[in-house]
């Protein structure tokens, strides 16, 4: 059963800006794009770099360990050496809440 978890405010993460977050033993990196709250599971599944510290482009985080690229609304795995996608999580706004859903 999952669990929404309250991990952050909107004023902690201006557009452009990104924070870890942590809720229920998960590293949880949020991206705002343009006002979107997005959350991706922060570590790489090549070798568990802080994707939360890698270089934003657009919607793509690229890990600052080895390079593999996420999509950051979707959790797509764009660009080796990581072959597999990373979770995401659903987020909504309740106020100045960000709230994400826990699995």
């Amino acid at each position: 059963m999952s669990e929404s978890i309250k991990v952050a405010k909107t004023t902690e993460l201006a557009p452009g800006q990104r924070k870890l977050v942590r809720a229920k033993g998960h590293q949880i990196a949020l991206f705002n794009l343009e006002g979107a709250i997005y959350a991706i599971d922060n570590i790489c599944p090549h070798s568990t770099g802080p994707l939360v510290e890698g270089r934003l482009f657009g919607t793509t985080v690229t890990c600052p360990w080895h390079g593999a690229q996420f999509n950051v609304t979707n959790g797509q795995c764009l660009n080796g050496p990581a072959t597999k996608d990373v979770t995401t999580y659903s987020v909504h706004i309740e106020g100045n809440d960000i709230i994400i859903k826990i699995p």
